[in-house]
């Protein structure tokens, strides 16, 4: 008879015997939150999901500050694959003087660079906005399997907010799609750099007209 291991833990392994194994484990994976963590696991795969999302996309955060830093629109992205970052990216439209500049490009180039290959099946692109169309283009055309964004934008969002690339019959497209991590965070950075860029134009102008 074949049992399911993860039942088998949870149902019949004694709780005496999971709480004195605390200082065993390779480092970095010590048992005393095991029982608690298996449970997890087992009952909650929902709370489990969005809090890994939440985890990566505080990097792609980091580079939106980055970003931010050198007066940047601030977006930052970074390409995940088996548990580890292969690529990061921010805005640099303006630095490079390159429409192209994109975090989502330069985070995707910086992954194939790192995996040395085009193809990136089962990576996840994290990017605190919704990919205008030439980034969703480029998701679609490095066969990345799933992007995760914070904010929608239903004016360039080409995600399913302003067109869908990520799901699109012609195209055959089938990108998982995840919205809404960090939300506020990242919306909250973008409204501060725009209330910014106004306030300069109208100093700019007052500056003009005296």
């Amino acid at each position: 008879m074949r049992y399911n291991y993860l039942n088998f833990i949870l149902n019949y392994a004694p709780v005496a015997q999971l709480d004195r194994v605390s200082g065993y484990g390779p480092e970095g994976w010590g048992f005393e939150s095991l029982r608690a963590y298996i449970f997890l696991l087992s009952r909650n795969l929902v709370s489990v999901q969005i809090a890994t999302h939440e985890v990566w996309m505080e990097y792609a955060f980091r580079e939106a500050e980055k970003a931010l830093e050198k007066d940047e629109v601030p977006i930052g992205a970074v390409v995940v694959s088996n548990e580890k970052i292969v690529g990061r990216g921010h805005n640099m439209v303006e630095v490079l003087q390159d429409s192209t500049a994109h975090a989502e490009m330069i985070a995707i180039t910086a992954a194939a660079s790192t995996l040395e290959s085009w193809r990136l099946e089962n990576a996840v692109l994290y990017v605190t906005k919704e990919p205008c169309p030439m980034c969703a283009g480029a998701i679609y055309l490095s066969r990345i399997s799933h992007v995760v964004f914070g904010v929608s934008d239903s004016r360039m969002g080409a995600c399913g907010s302003a067109i869908d690339v990520t799901h699109n019959v012609n195209l055959h497209s089938n990108i998982a799609v995840t919205l809404g991590v960090l939300e506020a965070k990242c919306l909250r950075i973008l409204q501060a750099f725009f209330k910014k860029v106004r306030t300069k134009k109208q100093t700019g102008r007052g500056d003009r007209a005296g």
